[in-house]
């Protein structure tokens, strides 16, 4: 096992959650510290409180990863005996990093919402509000007869070739590739300064934008040539469509009251509150981690019978009430579902890797609100 550096593990959470799914004006990103220094022990929080800070510094973390930023408007002035001063000067004094991933975090496959469904078991989900499409792109490369199953293997485990439920997916077809190499090159087949013709399969083959340098990559380590020829180039296909929220099926219809039973124990939240008669059916659920008040006719639209979101107005809840769509309010804090799901992820990457990290979810509840 080697020790990675703050860099390694920021590239291997951005591999799931990239900077580009955040809405615009997001304060994304390391807000405090640096990176390039060895990373042995990571938090993964919710909220960045100095009862947070004081966590990390009982278990020896060199980085949080926060799903809320810590800075989230730029600071006029720095006062240490402020709050907010004295958090970050404590994480300075520590040598802790702190990067932030908030909408991005959102939108991600496996992220904050997808695991908000996961854990309130809908099934056949689907984007609530769709914010971005990863494109797709015909990939083409040419490959020694003898190679070709290597090259195809290498780049389909890095993600190419995923149609659906299908992955792997490539054609091959056979012909001639000619070339001559240089008096500098190292030709793997062939002579220097001889036209040499070589059978040849050529792989076709779709990829994603977002994981095209992986691809390539990989490609490029499996074939025996000095210089690769290949072709990318954009097709017209639909790529996968990722966005804020999700909405899916319940297993079973419960009632409304049922239902709010179910958000409570699934969330682990003690209180719910809850718009709509108790007794309606439920059978199509909308969710949306965080504040979701501009969303509730969206889930409306694409047919949900609640919508579970927290930071619910007094006026959309009456709105809401009028379209007839039910609403459950667990509360903003229920994000928290990310500290283990995130941790969870990065630990298995960093193990597949060889990197010698631990993941520390954090245990402090940063919710403000307590029902009495």
């Amino acid at each position: 096992m080697k020790t990675a550096n703050g860099y390694e593990i920021i590239q291997l959470f951005e591999s799931f959650s990239p900077k580009k799914y955040a809405m615009e004006g997001d304060p994304i990103g390391l807000q405090i510290g640096k990176l390039n220094k060895p990373v042995k022990n990571v938090m993964i929080a919710l909220d960045i409180l100095e009862e947070v800070v004081d966590e990390a510094i009982k278990n020896d973390v060199d980085l949080i990863i926060a799903h809320h930023p810590i800075i989230f408007r730029p600071l006029k002035n720095l006062l240490t005996e402020r709050t907010q001063g004295k958090i970050i000067e404590k994480l300075i004094k520590h040598d802790i990093a702190v990067y932030a991933a908030h909408t991005n975090l959102d939108v991600a496959i496996g992220g904050v919402n997808d695991l908000l469904a996961e854990a309130l078991q809908l099934e056949n989900t689907e984007v609530l509000d769709p914010t971005y499409e990863d494109k797709l792109k015909k990939l083409v490369v040419y490959v020694p007869v003898d190679y070709e199953e290597e090259v195809r293997n290498a780049i389909g485990k890095a993600g190419a070739g995923a149609i659906g439920q299908y992955s792997h997916c490539s054609f091959s077809s056979e012909g001639t590739g000619r070339f001559l190499p240089s008096e500098h090159s190292t030709p793997f087949i062939g002579a220097r300064g001889k036209l040499e013709s070589v059978k040849e399969n050529k792989i076709e083959t779709i990829i994603p934008e977002s994981i095209e340098k992986k691809v390539i990559t990989a490609m490029i380590k499996a074939h025996p040539y000095e210089e690769v020829a290949y072709d990318i180039y954009p097709i017209e296909n639909k790529g996968q469509i990722l966005g804020l929220g999700r909405i899916g099926m319940l297993k079973e219809e419960m009632s409304l009251e049922q239902f709010a039973e179910h958000v409570k124990k699934t969330l682990e939240v003690s209180t719910v509150r809850v718009v709509g008669d108790l007794n309606d059916q439920i059978n199509k659920v909308a969710v949306l981690g965080g504040d979701g008040n501009k969303y509730f006719s969206k889930a409306k639209f694409k047919g949900a019978d609640v919508f579970v979101t927290g930071d619910f107005y007094y006026h959309n809840a009456h709105d809401a009430m009028q379209i007839g769509l039910n609403i459950v309010d667990p509360g903003h804090n229920v994000e928290k579902v990310m500290k283990k799901g995130v941790a969870e992820r990065l630990s298995k990457m960093c193990e597949d890797k060889g990197y010698s990290v631990q993941f520390i979810p954090s245990t402090i509840h940063t919710d403000p609100f307590t029902f009495i």
